[in-house]
């Protein structure tokens, strides 16, 4: 017997249930993001990009992972100043966001922007090594 409903499902019509910590933490690194575009007066942090959050479940807890340009040292004086300024960003999301608790924030550096840039010079290492090799040739 033929079912409408599982032929939506399968072509992937339907309506796609997402956890409530999902939508929260969308909702916090769409306003963080805002936030430190345009609102902040601090030079050390109006660099910062969000480029994740995960929230729990509870949505006790968030944790915030940034990436921002620049070096190690940029990065330690970013990480402290990012610190002092927690309790300030939470009571911002406190303000904005419609919720009865707001997730206490830990900030992480993320390092998969590292990461993706150390792959690309090796790759590009490669291919200008096949080109080397294929021009020997």
């Amino acid at each position: 017997m033929w079912d409408p409903k599982q032929t939506i499902d399968s072509v992937g019509l339907g309506k796609q249930e997402r956890k409530r910590s999902t939508r929260v933490a969308e909702a916090i690194q769409m306003e963080l993001s805002l936030f430190f575009l345009q609102k902040v007066r601090d030079k050390k942090i109006a660099c910062v990009s969000i480029s994740r959050v995960e929230v729990t479940d509870d949505l006790k807890s968030a944790r915030v992972f940034y990436t921002i340009t620049g070096g190690e040292k940029t990065r330690r004086e970013v990480s402290a100043s990012l610190k002092n300024a927690t309790g300030f960003v939470r009571s911002h999301l406190a303000k904005i966001l419609n919720l009865r608790y707001t997730p206490a924030l830990k900030f992480i550096y993320d390092a998969k922007a590292d990461k993706v840039r150390e792959m690309e010079a090796l790759l590009d290492e490669i291919a200008s090594e096949r080109d080397r090799s294929e021009g020997d040739t």
